[in-house]
């Protein structure tokens, strides 16, 4: 890591956007300074599941604080996709190049929180 201080991050929920894949996303910490990890907000809207996608470089996990919802997962060495459902206190490890979309199944927004690991980069993304 390169911080030398501890550092303190303010994040505003006006700071909220949308994000191409199919949620809305609210960065906590995503910074070069602090490569080993980012943190975000994910909000998915009912009846909305976000686009299949994968991240080549990162391990992603969610931690679903509030909603139901179901995630689907790949196995990153076949084309097999599974389902799942989740809910409040669920965390889902998602491994590196692991087809991944998760769908809200409830009436009030699915928000859960993305922890990556490198920090997530945009050019890591990939459609599936």
């Amino acid at each position: 890591m390169n911080i030398k201080t501890p550092t303190i991050l303010k994040t505003s929920s006006t700071d909220e956007y949308y994000f191409d894949e199919g949620c809305y996303i609210l960065e906590y910490s995503n910074a070069e300074e602090d490569p080993d990890v980012s943190i975000a907000r994910a909000r998915v809207l009912p009846n909305t599941e976000t686009q299949l996608h994968k991240l080549s470089q990162t391990i992603e996990r969610y931690l679903i604080l509030e909603g139901t919802g179901e995630v689907t997962l790949g196995d990153p060495n076949s084309n097999t996709l599974n389902c799942a459902t989740v809910s409040n206190g669920d965390v889902i490890i998602i491994p590196k190049n692991c087809p991944q979309a998760i769908r809200n199944t409830g009436e009030n927004d699915l928000i859960f929180l993305v922890i990556c690991t490198p920090r997530f980069e945009p050019e890591n993304y990939i459609e599936c």
